[in-house]
């Protein structure tokens, strides 16, 4: 039995989860790919250290901004915290990043390697044209026939917009000559948690003022001296942690290319782009509570996660 705690960035799920936690005597477990990075605290809103010393707090400051963390490493890591929490808790999975917690909920497919050839064709078909809007989409319409095609289950899935996960079906059935879905229906992995899922999902309009505020305060709060003090400790903008969101926007700020306002500026319009991704997703997604940040009453949520741990057993 787990909770998971979900929403697009800046709706309020750290908030719901210290307070759930504290509650029901609980552990939280970070879902959030930037909140992993050491030294990477103001720009990713990390819990704070009052906050984790209240409540135990995991994948949270695990490795430094030059390493990569995929979704089979939070599985695999979550799953060990997991079995080792639940003998005396409720965990509480927390976070924004939807793969990490869709891979950890339905598993992970198991596939056979990809020849590197393969990969590098499908990108490279695409990279070509990177500069050329018409053409790229052009390219990408035509890979988006392809895959539907040839695996039109993963297709109908997919955004005709999204090349990462079109040139992931792709090279799945070029590699292997059976259709991404056609593996995961054959592995028919049984999902391994019974879980509560809750969506935090505030009205739009006020979800963006929220992210502009948000950034305004990381400002105040000295975001520019923590990316400054992360550059001298020798990372750069080409590492992991540092070329993702909230981040990477500063990079011509650094370089003496754009104004700090821009930046600013910048990184709150990603970021608002990147919340409306994340609902998209979510429409996908079946929950047993949705919420939109105001009416939260701890009490009633306590409630129907113990009704529905009755139920499951």
């Amino acid at each position: 039995m787990i909770v998971v705690i979900e929403g697009p960035t800046a709706s309020g799920k750290s908030t719901l989860a210290m307070s759930l936690a504290q509650s029901l005597g609980s552990c939280i477990i970070s879902a959030d790919s930037r909140q992993i990075y050491k030294g990477m605290d103001i720009g990713t809103a990390k819990p704070s250290p009052e906050d984790q010393a209240k409540v135990r707090h995991y994948l949270i400051d695990i490795i430094e901004p030059n390493q990569s963390f995929s979704a089979g490493n939070f599985v695999k890591r979550a799953s060990a915290i997991i079995a080792e929490e639940e003998q005396t808790n409720t965990p509480i999975i927390c976070g924004g990043t939807g793969l990490f917690i869709k891979s950890l909920l339905e598993g992970i497919c198991e596939l056979p390697p990809i020849s590197k050839s393969i990969k590098a064709s499908l990108r490279d078909y695409l990279n070509e044209v990177k500069d050329d809007a018409e053409s790229y989409k052009q390219r990408l319409d035509q890979l988006y026939a392809e895959l539907s095609e040839f695996d039109p289950v993963f297709a109908a899935k997919v955004s005709p917009n999204d090349p990462q996960r079109i040139i992931r079906g792709l090279e799945v059935y070029r590699g292997t000559g059976i259709p991404l879905s056609t593996h995961w229906q054959n592995q028919n992995q049984e999902r391994p948690y019974k879980s509560f899922r809750i969506l935090i999902n505030p009205p739009r309009e006020l979800l963006y003022e929220r992210i502009n505020t948000r950034f305004e305060q990381m400002i105040a709060a000295g975001l520019i001296d923590e990316i400054s003090l992360l550059i001298k400790r020798g990372f750069s903008f080409d590492d992991p942690g540092l070329n993702s969101l909230g981040y990477k926007e500063f990079r011509t700020y650094f370089e003496g290319k754009s104004t700090l306002e821009e930046c600013v500026q910048l990184a709150a319009q990603r970021s608002r782009n990147y919340a409306k991704r994340q609902m998209t997703w979510y429409r996908n997604c079946e929950f047993d509570l949705t919420t939109d940040g105001f009416s939260l009453n701890i009490s009633v949520i306590k409630a129907k996660i113990k009704d529905f741990m009755g139920a499951a057993h």
